[in-house]
């Protein structure tokens, strides 16, 4: 095999995988936001075949005065990788909580199956 050839096929092999892994961190550990929501906890389970994770939802009540004075309700679904906030949060059903959260840009099955994902309560009301 030619030398330069080797040389050069081992600079793209380096290459490639530096790119991968910058695309694999970018879509799964990136945070590309985060937050504090506000609603009332509908409910909050532990379910998946392979990966038990924590799935929630959130009902969002905003009150609309223009153009008919209707409400509206948002649902905010999220996933929960701690333990202990997933067991606080099974408390909570039906009360108005505070939740702080990260979205990401891809799903992990460890991490739930949502982008979005609570790390902590901020209050309960």
């Amino acid at each position: 095999m030619n030398p330069k050839f080797k040389k050069g096929l081992t600079i793209a092999t380096l290459i490639s995988v530096i790119v991968f892994v910058i695309f694999i961190y970018f879509k799964f550990y990136f945070v590309f936001g985060e937050g504090v929501k506000t609603g009332q906890l509908n409910n909050l389970v532990r379910n998946g075949y392979l990966f038990k994770t924590y799935e929630g939802k959130m009902i969002q009540i905003n009150i609309h005065t223009v153009p008919s004075d209707s409400v509206k309700t948002m649902e905010f679904p999220f996933s929960v990788e701690d333990k202990v906030v997933a067991d606080s949060l099974m408390r909570c059903s039906g009360k108005e909580v505070e939740l702080h959260y990260k979205e990401y840009l891809g799903i992990l099955p460890w991490r739930g199956v949502n982008k979005i994902i609570v790390d902590k309560i901020v209050s309960v009301k």
